[in-house]
């Protein structure tokens, strides 16, 4: 019902207000600032490197060449598109929506959960195989904010985002994998590093929520179209379409709509009908929720989806080149400590010049890391020269920690510069 939670949202005397607006650190005032603290946090994502990068990150098929395919950009629009308008509707922060939604993916990994799947494994390796996922891309989305992204202040001194606790809590939270109906937020503001593992916990707010159920919503649908496009969608598979429709919907019913001719999955309709039962069902008392035939239309779509497109032998291929490229990324990297120890990073990687550049410069930004200047015969506090207030997040003696800054510093790769790297090391 319209205006249903306008008394739950998260504004201004709301009762998790000081909570949700406490950011770790007070950030820095321009003293003509005409913007709300979620609208702050909005720009500051929207202007960071790491949203930049998601142009060339894969949704589903790998480094698209075609420029209507979804990419990981795309995806976190259509998020934020129906997040907001969901938002709006019931009466929630649209400011606050539309925050979470922008900065969900910002740590994904390169080429999707192929990339995301592969980065855990060889966390994993260290840790053993029935240990906790320790590479997933929600908390990682959380740690790229706290600790990798920066944005200069008024002085020119490079800043960590510095969030708000309730989009932060948004980004660790938004997992939209778990199937469940009636979501409401959690009452306790945790430690949000708690969390082991992705989906366990709800949003702190009710706007986190609506991201979490947004999330889903649009990959689903989105995902069909382009999987249509490169004809991955065979025949067989649209008449098994039209039967979850009708068996679930109905094909009277408005959301038989979403297939049309018995071939053209129409996705903005499908998208529509989604955000409107949605919507109708929806109530402070009961949680988040879709009808029973819509839930299961969901459930089943969600099937179809992992059998008919992301399982796909092509997609598999594909995968297993990615795998390659991560993996040989890693072992390389993982040959610079000992070198990294004395500055010499860019003498031993002076061959694959794209590499040792971004690299390096990762290092000098997220570690105790200091080069050595041929100049001066001495070590150089490029911090200082750089003007980065921020910490030393990976410390480059200890092999866990230089292993996981590893990681990160592949996680942030797009698909494009991924495979550049990977061709740089490959070719003589």
């Amino acid at each position: 019902m319209q205006d249903s939670f306008k008394n739950y949202g998260c504004f201004p005397g709301s009762e998790k207000w000081e909570q949700a607006s406490k950011r770790e650190i007070e950030l820095y005032s321009r003293n003509n600032g005409i913007r709300s603290e979620f609208e702050r946090d909005y720009t500051r994502i929207l202007h960071s490197q790491a949203f930049r990068r998601l142009k060339h990150k894969t949704q589903v098929f790998f480094a698209p060449h075609n420029d209507h395919i979804c990419t990981r950009m795309e995806h976190v629009l259509h998020v934020a598109s129906v997040a907001t308008e969901i938002a709006k509707y019931l009466g929630l922060n649209t400011e606050l929506t539309q925050a979470i939604a922008t900065g969900h993916d910002i740590g994904h990994a390169p080429f999707g959960h192929h990339g995301e799947d592969c980065l855990n494994n060889l966390l994993e390796q260290k840790e053993g195989l029935n240990a906790p996922k320790k590479f997933w891309h929600e908390r990682n989305s959380l740690f790229f904010a706290d600790y990798i992204e920066t944005l200069a202040d008024p002085n020119g001194v490079e800043q960590p985002l510095n969030l708000t606790y309730a989009v932060r809590d948004g980004l660790i939270c938004h997992c939209g994998e778990i199937d469940q109906q009636g979501i409401k937020p959690r009452k306790d503001a945790i430690d949000l590093y708690s969390m082991k593992r992705p989906g366990l916990t709800q949003p702190f707010t009710w706007e986190g929520c609506v991201v979490k159920i947004a999330d889903k919503i649009a990959y689903l649908g989105r995902d069909l179209e382009d999987a249509r496009t490169y004809h991955v969608i065979d025949m067989a598979s649209y008449r098994q379409l039209r039967e979850i429709v009708g068996s679930t919907l109905g094909f009277e019913r408005k959301g038989a709509r979403a297939l049309r001719s018995g071939k053209a999955v129409n996705t903005t309709v499908l998208i529509n009908d989604l955000i409107v039962d949605l919507c109708e069902q929806s109530s402070p008392e009961k949680g988040l929720c879709f009808s029973d035939e819509y839930f299961r239309f969901i459930l089943e779509l969600k099937k179809f989806n992992f059998s008919q497109i992301y399982s796909h032998w092509r997609l598999k291929e594909f995968g297993i080149y990615a795998e390659n490229i991560i993996r040989t990324i890693f072992r390389t990297l993982m040959k610079t400590q000992i070198y990294a120890k004395t500055g010499r990073v860019s003498q031993v990687l002076r061959y694959y010049p794209k590499l040792c550049h971004t690299f390096e410069e990762w290092l000098i930004k997220h570690t105790n890391y200091r080069p050595w200047s041929a100049e001066k015969h001495d070590y150089v506090n490029r911090k200082q020269i750089l003007r980065f207030n921020t910490p030393v997040v990976f410390d480059i003696n200890d092999n866990e920690s230089f292993t996981k800054c590893i990681i990160e510093y592949i996680s942030g790769m797009t698909d494009q510069y991924a495979i550049q790297v990977y061709e740089e090391i490959i070719t003589f």
